[in-house]
């Protein structure tokens, strides 16, 4: 029986978290609750409050990418660290960071890069990508530093064929906890000095 006295209820979470990591190994889905909610509905739950956690879905995806992408998916983080620290020397300037997938080495087919940016001059980044011959869009995201909120401007850009996107926060966050929800845990970064001994040493592939 479940830990919570409902053991079709904890079945159901796993089955969600393993179709949820599926979704997001194979078919290029890089948000975890877009992929929970369409595991669920694939699955035809019921309560949506009994989604599984984000920890559940990484450690099923991790799993995944293990058993059934073991040498394509070593070479896939080995090949996109790679572009994010090209990419992290020539932004150098704005205090750059690795974040999601590719820095905890669960990055699936079709994977973004994610970059954190530290300037109060989002016309400078631009201004470096228009120089180098780089288009971009601009989109918008709320990222929070602590309890506060904070409107983000995120710039997508092809670097050598791959989709990297480009969070600009403010200079001041860098030396807060930023969270994609209020009560959501810090998002982990590696500064570029940590992104080259990743690849060194080609740790949180095989973790």
């Amino acid at each position: 029986m479940g830990k919570d006295g409902k053991p079709k209820q904890s079945q159901m979470r796993a089955h969600i978290a393993a179709a949820a990591a599926r979704m997001m190994a194979e078919d290029g889905v890089d948000d975890f609750a877009l992929a929970k909610r369409k595991a669920a509905r694939q699955l035809g739950a019921q309560d949506l409050n009994a989604l599984p956690r984000n920890e559940e879905v990484e450690a099923e995806l991790r799993a995944y990418l293990a058993l059934y992408q073991g040498d394509e998916q070593r070479e896939r983080i080995d090949a996109l660290r790679r572009i994010a620290l090209a990419a992290m020397q020539e932004l150098e300037d704005f205090r750059p960071y690795l974040s999601g997938p590719v820095l905890k080495g669960t990055a699936g087919r079709y994977a973004d890069i994610d970059l954190q940016l530290f300037t109060d001059d989002l016309k400078s980044v631009e201004f470096l990508l228009l120089n180098r011959g780089i288009p971009y869009e601009v989109s918008e995201q709320r990222r929070f530093s602590g309890d506060e909120p904070r409107s983000v401007a995120v710039l997508k850009v092809d670097w050598d064929g791959v989709p990297v996107n480009l969070a600009v926060h403010a200079a001041k966050d860098e030396r807060t906890a930023l969270k994609n929800t209020p009560l959501g845990r810090p998002i982990e970064r590696a500064a570029l000095p940590a992104v080259a001994a990743l690849l060194e040493s080609g740790a949180g592939i095989d973790d």
